[in-house]
C-alpha cells in the first residue's frame, strides 16, 4: 500500500495511492485514525487496506499538494557518510567509520514532492542528497538487530538538501546548514513493508534536469538499516511514524570541481525502482 499525506481546501488529509489516484482516508476512517501517524501508531494496516478494497479514487493525484507523509515524526534521523566510496570524497585519509555519522533535521526544512525547494537568501550553495528513507512501525528501545526488520513500517524517499557553507559555522555540528525552512523533501509515499521487503535490495538514483548525478543500492550500505535500528535504538527509544534518513551516495554537488549547486528552476528528482519519484522544483526565497 502507497499511503500518503496531502492538503484539501487547506486542510491536512490522508490517503492511499491506487491506480487511478487517491482514496481519501480521512474521510473513510478519520474517526478512528486522525493521519498516517496514528494509523501507524495502531498498526492498523489491515483495517486500512479493508477500508480501500474496491473503492474508487476521490482524487486524481496530480491535483493534490503532496506533504510529507507523516507531517510530525518525534524524531527525524539523518545518517551520514553510509556508502562505499562516501569516506574517500572528504580527502582527510580518514579511516572508514566504525560508527554511523548522526545528525537530526526539523520537518520545517522538509516539504512534499512536487512542492518547491526554497533556496535561501544568504547562500548559493543549495546541494542534493538523494536518499531512501526507513518509517518506524513498533517502536522500541535496545532492539536486537535480527529483530529490527520487523519495526520497520515501510519505506519512502528524501532529498536531503543542504546548505553546505552553513554547515562549517559551528565547531562540531552540521545543524544550520541541513535545517533552513523548505530546503528539502520527503515522500511522495510511504510503501508499506507487506509491499516492499525492506531487506532490498533497493536502488537509489538522483537525477538534476534529467542528468543522473547520484546512483547506488543498499547492498554497499556500511550500516545497513537493520544495524541503524538497533543503533539509535541503544540510546534512544524509537518511536511509531520516526524516519531514518540513511544516506546519500557519491555525487552531490559539492564533489565537483567546480561544484554545482541548485539554482532556481532546477529539478530535482530522486527515485528507487520500487517506491517511486520524489520530484521537487527549485524556487528562490521569496
Amino acid at each position: 500500500m502507497r499511503l500518503l499525506s496531502y492538503l484539501l481546501d487547506g486542510a491536512p488529509r490522508y490517503g492511499a495511492a491506487v491506480d487511478g489516484g487517491v482514496v481519501d482516508l480521512t474521510r473513510r476512517i478519520g474517526r478512528d485514525y486522525s493521519d498516517v501517524k496514528a494509523l501507524i501508531a495502531a498498526n492498523a494496516l489491515a483495517y486500512v487496506q479493508e477500508a480501500v478494497a474496491g473503492q474508487k479514487p476521490d482524487h486524481a493525484l496530480d491535483k493534490l499538494v503532496l506533504l510529507p507523509p507523516v507531517l510530525a515524526p518525534e524524531k527525524l534521523w539523518c545518517i551520514g557518510v553510509n556508502y562505499a566510496e562516501r569516506n574517500a570524497e572528504y580527502k582527510d585519509n580518514s579511516d572508514l567509520p566504525k560508527y554511523p555519522s548522526l545528525f537530526v533535521r526539523s520537518m520545517s526544512s522538509m516539504t512534499g514532492s512536487g512542492q518547491p525547494l526554497e533556496k535561501p537568501k544568504v547562500s548559493d550553495q543549495l546541494d542534493y542528497e538523494g536518499e531512501l528513507v526507513i518509517v518506524i512501525g513498533q517502536g522500541g528501545r535496545h532492539i536486537p538487530r535480527e529483530q529490527a526488520w520487523s519495526h520497520i513500517f515501510g519505506m519512502t524517499l528524501c532529498n536531503e538538501g543542504t546548505i553546505r557553507d552553513w554547515l562549517r559555522h559551528g565547531k562540531f555540528n552540521v545543524t544550520q546548514g541541513k535545517n533552513f525552512d523548505r530546503s528539502g523533501s520527503i515522500g511522495p509515499w510511504i510503501v508499506t513493508s507487506d509491499e516492499l521487503d525492506p531487506r532490498g535490495p533497493h536502488d537509489i538514483v538522483t537525477r538534476v534536469n534529467g542528468e543522473v548525478r547520484q546512483q547506488d543500492t543498499t547492498e554497499r550500505l556500511m550500516f545497513p538499516f537493520d544495524f541503524l535500528i538497533s543503533y539509535l535504538s541503544t540510546f534512544a527509544t524509537l518511536k511509531p511514524g520516526d524516519m531514518i534518513v540513511t544516506g546519500t551516495p557519491t555525487g552531490a554537488g559539492a564533489r565537483f570541481d567546480p561544484p554545482r549547486w541548485l539554482k532556481a528552476g532546477d529539478v530535482v528528482e530522486v527515485e528507487s525502482s520500487r517506491i517511486g519519484v520524489l520530484r521537487n522544483t527549485v524556487a528562490a526565497e521569496q
